[in-house]
């Protein structure tokens, strides 16, 4: 059965390149529109990994990483975070949110796909 990974991000674009990268390689995809979409979907459905933008509307990165740590099935799944945001002040954060790991917008989809399955296989 292949791993599954839940891509949150508000644009679709790349939602869409998300997808297909992962999807390519091998992983099935469940994309959220937002942090509460996410969270929503994750509590439907436990994922082998998260990978969430940082700003989005309602609901941004770090809170629905704090969410999911704070669930019991989701204190061991990766998360990774996919940002513009490449500041030490941020990944600090990411990192006290319960963030595993971090990818900068625009991301390089080998890089993406290398990452993954590290944390997953």
């Amino acid at each position: 059965m292949s791993k599954t990974i839940l891509a949150v991000d508000d644009s679709g674009s790349l939602r869409q390149m998300l997808s297909f990268s992962l999807k390519a390689a091998g992983y099935g995809v469940i994309e959220a529109v937002d942090g509460q979409d996410g969270l929503d979907k994750a509590r439907k459905q436990t994922v082998d990994l998260v990978l969430t933008d940082q700003n989005m509307p309602g609901m941004d990165g770090l809170s629905l990483i704090k969410a999911l740590r704070g669930m019991k099935n989701y204190r061991n799944v990766p998360i990774l975070m996919l940002t513009t945001e490449a500041g030490d002040d941020m990944k600090a954060m990411g990192r006290a949110a319960g963030a595993n790991g971090w990818l900068v917008k625009p991301f390089d989809p080998a890089r993406l796909t290398e990452v993954v399955k590290k944390l997953i296989g």
